[in-house]
């Protein structure tokens, strides 16, 4: 008998747009937090940390405080917490000010992002059909919806706390719109679960192909721009590749629950890692940073959809219940975010950007040589 309908699905995309509009608002405040704070770009990178830190730390407890409270309860809680810290980003006068705001933001983006790919697990296995891709496409949406409403703020002339007060008063507005809906009450199953454990069996396997995509997504984040000034673009030209990810990441996304009805998991996870390793090769081997677009744009397209078949496969596995399954594939999966600009950067240093992009590919084609063993 299904417990979940309209109404949950709907709230289900609005929380994951209301995520995705809080977490990319930070980015357009990154230079003017360098400047109040008179941090050089090394120690702008070791504050930035502190946001994937309280991430990570908050992440393996809370699909357990989802299946014990309810996904409502720890949805709006993360949320409420997230809203009243955002501000604060806008106003915190020194480096360690900073640090401990951006660390207590990350806690509550990252308890927010776990306990609703919770929900979306739970009711995507209500419905009996595919809804995750449509769910992660609305975070790539409030993601656009953020970033560009804090930077048309900006650009219009409203100070920066005046424009992440009315962020926040959009994001929490979203939120309560989403919260009668919300999931009260996990499975029966799922309320037993022990607070903690050391993730076995598929969720491992998961996880780190989480990884793997999650690594070549922040990759393209922090490095395309790069590659293509590299090429020969300006300045001025060389968020393009990014912009081209990203597009073609969105719609796919949006696209992606009838792309994986009509076509099954195991096979976009195939087809979508190979997309994807061929769009780094065409990066890589473009004999022009023009003609190195389409690749980015093909990454974004092989990998629209890995992610979202992959957080299904944890709703499905028998290893762990779901919940702290979804926890540990989060945790993993975002320690590839986090490590990933470093490391891309050490081999960059090492032996130059296209061997790291080579071997970005590389991983993408991991991904697709494990289709038959997690979707």
């Amino acid at each position: 008998m299904k417990t979940t309908g309209l109404k949950q699905r709907v709230s289900t995309r609005l929380a994951f747009l209301a995520a995705g509009m809080a977490m990319s608002s930070w980015a357009p405040l990154v230079p003017y937090a360098q400047s109040r704070t008179g941090v050089e770009a090394a120690q702008l990178g070791l504050l930035l940390l502190c946001l994937g830190i309280g991430s990570l730390m908050a992440m393996p407890v809370t699909g357990v405080l989802a299946a014990r409270y309810g996904c409502r309860r720890v949805i709006l809680w993360s949320g409420l917490g997230c809203c009243v810290v955002f501000p604060f980003l806008a106003m915190a006068p020194s480096a360690p000010l900073l640090g401990l705001t951006l660390f207590l933001f990350g806690a509550t983006i990252g308890t927010l992002d776990v306990s609703m790919n919770v929900q979306a697990v739970i009711v995507e296995k209500d419905y009996g059909g595919a809804l995750m891709s449509g769910f992660h496409g609305m975070f790539s949406v409030g993601g656009i919806a953020g970033a560009g409403g804090m930077s048309l703020m900006l650009w219009l002339g409203m100070g920066i706390v005046s424009a992440s007060v009315v962020m926040t008063m959009i994001v929490a507005g979203v939120l309560l719109v989403a919260g009668p809906q919300l999931l009260r009450e996990a499975p029966a199953a799922e309320r037993d679960a022990p607070f903690l454990v050391v993730p076995r069996g598929a969720v491992v396997l998961i996880g780190v192909l989480c990884m793997f995509v999650f690594l070549a997504e922040g990759a393209v984040l922090d490095w395309s721009a790069v590659m293509l000034i590299n090429g020969g673009m300006s300045g001025a030209q060389g968020g393009l590749g990014y912009a081209a990810f990203a597009v073609t990441m969105t719609i796919g996304r949006l696209n992606g629950d009838k792309i994986v009805q009509r076509f099954g998991g195991r096979r976009v996870l195939l087809l979508g890692g190979l997309a994807a390793a061929a769009g780094f090769l065409i990066v890589v081997l473009a004999p022009s940073a023009w003609l190195a677009l389409p690749g980015f744009a093909l990454i974004g397209c092989g990998a629209s959809n890995i992610v979202p078949v992959l957080f299904s496969a944890a709703g499905s596995q028998r290893d762990m219940p779901a919940g702290l399954a979804v926890s540990a594939i989060s945790t993993i999966g975002y320690a590839g975010i986090l490590a990933g600009p470093g490391l891309i950067g050490f081999v960059a240093h090492a032996v130059g950007l296209e061997w790291a992009f080579a071997a970005l590919a590389c991983g993408m084609l991991v991904v697709a040589t494990q289709a038959r063993r997690t979707a």
